[in-house]
């Protein structure tokens, strides 16, 4: 993103991300990611899904989980990682979905989850509110540069960018493999045509069908689909907004195709 204008929107981007992005443990049905989150940033990942329960233990603390399935990582140590690529790479910017996983026997009611979060960005022991950008519109690459674009997804009361009011999402996940091919295609294809920048486009080509869903078969089902639709266009300029992924290292061609949309 360095090289880009800074007068860029950021939601007239192609912005390849994970879902789930810490998920790289707990066996097959809880595992989405190979790659650590440093690994990811440093392969071009701007989109990050960070779903958080309380830990356990801890009176402020919150833990990454898929579901209830501990990922053995502390918010405060994601926050850490994104500081210190910022820091490294001061032209680039992350954008960060923040859920309330309500799983498991450590889910927060939403009073506990803001004050738990609030803690992090501002006790003298954390200190991360500045690493944020936390206004309710969306912002130009100048605006954002050096910084994570906070992206609520849980119950509160600030003047945040709010997941389900600020962007146009295609999440569905517990359908057919031909099914969510069509799903990803459409909103592809919405994305291009739709010129407006208001709102960020989000294209999850993540699944999780049936009694016992393996991410790791879903991608490797659907990742050649995405890239049978982004090759034959890969000469030509588009916004596709935000493509977050499971397992990304299957189809690293894929995550060059995203970023080049950019530089077209």
């Amino acid at each position: 993103m360095s090289s880009l204008s800074s007068s860029l929107p950021i939601t007239s981007l192609t912005i390849p991300g994970t879902h789930n992005t810490c998920s790289i443990t707990g066996g097959a049905i809880p595992k989405c990611q190979d790659w650590n989150l440093p690994t990811q940033l440093g392969n071009g990942i701007r989109f990050l899904d960070i779903r958080l329960n309380g830990l356990a233990g801890t009176a402020h603390e919150m833990g990454l989980y898929h579901g209830p399935v501990y990922m053995y990582k502390r918010y405060q140590d994601v926050l850490s990682d994104c500081r210190s690529f910022l820091r490294s790479n001061p032209g680039e910017v992350v954008v960060m979905r923040i859920k309330n996983e309500q799983s498991g026997g450590n889910k927060l009611n939403a009073e506990e989850f803001k004050r738990r979060f609030n803690w992090h960005l501002d006790d003298p022991s954390m200190g991360f509110r500045s690493l944020f950008w936390t206004n309710p519109s969306w912002p130009t690459l100048g605006q954002a540069r050096g910084k994570v674009v906070l992206l609520t997804d849980f119950t509160h009361d600030w003047a945040t960018l709010r997941w389900h009011d600020n962007c146009d999402i295609q999440d569905q996940y517990n359908v057919s493999d031909d099914a969510k091919r069509r799903a990803i295609v459409a909103h592809f294809d919405k994305a291009f045509y739709d010129h407006s920048t208001s709102k960020m486009f989000i294209n999850f080509t993540s699944t999780a069908k049936g009694p016992i869903p393996n991410p790791s078969i879903g991608a490797e089902k659907i990742l050649p689909s995405v890239y049978t639709y982004l090759d034959p266009r890969r000469n030509q300029r588009a916004r596709f907004g935000i493509v977050p992924m499971d397992f990304p290292n299957y189809r690293t061609d894929i995550l060059d195709l995203l970023i080049n949309k950019n530089f077209i």
